[in-house]
């Protein structure tokens, strides 16, 4: 769209969202406010934006944000969706009140203004495709997960550190869920010791643990584990935690595998599957997430350049006087996109 045509549509919106009610400002193409609506996140609430929507087809509106709920109902609507950073509609509350003043209505105006003025320059956002949406939110949430199981592994060594370190001595990936069942199996010092040589050995062969090169210095570790360990009411508090964690991580990871039966099975069934599934170094685990935050949509990108500003890996050039910096980390991005390729990269 033109400039020309773009200021001469009508009206314009700005749309203030938060978790139990909304704010929305109609302006008209000279800056006038024309209508104003507050609701809350009710289903009535959004029958009335409904109404309003009636009345203004097609409108161009303005948000603080690209994706949830409140996204996919105002695309219900029939209105056009043009997303704004969060620190640029700052800046332009800040240039409409430079006292600081803020209110929701307030913030509404400054982004339907910032649209009526400068958003012949934005691009609005296009309806994804339905598969496309569900790949991309299993896949965000599976990440959310797993940062679930790392801080959860992280709390879980603490722990041992403080009552059972043999154990930390014996394993060193804790994100190996063999570790978690020795911690059931064995879940104090006193406990392994008392077990003796044949349960462990037990224990090793059940959990294909057995390793000629390991299994004598982890034998010789079991034997030992009671040279230092915690007081008597320091394993007994801290036994009860490291078993909760443990069975917290076992829970977690037959959710992890469940989220991972279903990424799967979304990914093989999209037309595009072939194409990211071939990427060297993708392979199971990042070919989805590449598709779910690229998308299937060609003109979603001018060029590879502006694929690379989603993704984070151009770096931005400051400029000022004689200095110049080539290699700052582009933080407007796509964040869930730049840590997926940055791990495929560290995969090829």
């Amino acid at each position: 769209m033109t400039t020309n045509q773009w200021n001469e549509q009508a009206h314009f919106a700005g749309l203030d969202w938060a978790r139990s009610h909304h704010d929305v400002v109609i302006i008209d193409r000279h800056g006038n406010v024309q209508e104003k609506l507050h609701f809350e996140h009710t289903a009535e609430g959004w029958q009335n934006l409904k109404a309003l929507a009636a009345r203004y087809p097609g409108l161009a509106v303005a948000i603080e944000t690209s994706q949830g709920t409140v996204v996919e109902h105002v695309l219900e609507v029939g209105w056009r969706v043009y997303p704004i950073n969060p620190k640029a509609a700052e800046r332009y509350r800040e240039r409409n009140a430079p006292s600081g003043v803020k209110d929701d209505d307030r913030d509404a105006w400054s982004l339907a203004d910032a649209l009526r003025l400068d958003g012949g320059g934005w691009r609005a956002l296009t309806t994804q495709d339905p598969l496309v949406a569900e790949l991309r939110l299993l896949c965000r949430d599976e990440i959310a997960l797993i940062e679930q199981r790392t801080a959860l592994i992280n709390q879980m060594r603490q722990c041992l550190h403080e009552y059972y370190p043999a154990a930390l001595q014996a394993f060193e990936d804790w994100t190996c869920p063999s570790a978690w069942a020795f911690v059931l199996a064995f879940p104090t010092p006193a406990a392994l010791v008392t077990a003796g040589r044949r349960k462990w050995e037990k224990f090793l062969h059940v959990h294909k643990l057995w390793r000629p090169e390991t299994t004598e210095k982890r034998l010789a570790i079991f034997a030992q584990a009671q040279a230092l360990s915690g007081t008597a009411s320091t394993v007994a508090a801290k036994s009860l935690l490291a078993v909760s964690l443990a069975r917290l991580l076992q829970t977690l990871e037959r959710q992890l595998d469940e989220y991972r039966e279903r990424i799967v099975a979304a990914f093989a069934r999209h037309p595009d599957h072939d194409l990211f599934g071939s990427l060297p170094g993708a392979g199971q685990k990042l070919a989805p997430r590449l598709l779910a935050e690229i998308g299937d949509n060609r003109a979603s990108f001018a060029n590879a350049e502006g694929l690379q500003c989603i993704a984070g890996t151009a770096p931005i050039t400051i400029k000022s006087g004689k200095y110049c910096c080539y290699q700052c980390l582009r933080f407007a991005c796509n964040e869930t996109l730049r840590a997926t390729v940055h791990l495929w990269a560290d995969h090829r």
